[in-house]
């Protein structure tokens, strides 16, 4: 990942890479990664993430119907 500084503006830079950082899903994973999980807490935390992505699937498919 790539983010090239124009006009040595570093702020709008980083602001740049965070956001990009932020899209890939990094922060996310590491923020999980920091402590231990045990493996019942893995099995519902990947179990209610699966669910939320099924009912935001479902609300588009609703809202193309319309």
């Amino acid at each position: 990942m790539t983010v090239t500084v124009i006009d040595n503006d570093v702020e709008k830079a980083l602001r740049i890479l965070k956001k990009k950082i932020q899209n890939d899903g990094l922060f996310k994973r590491l923020k999980v990664k920091k402590n231990f999980e045990k493996p019942c807490q893995y099995r519902r935390r990947k179990m209610r993430e699966a669910i939320r992505r099924q009912r935001i699937a479902a609300s588009r498919s609703r809202r193309k119907r319309s």
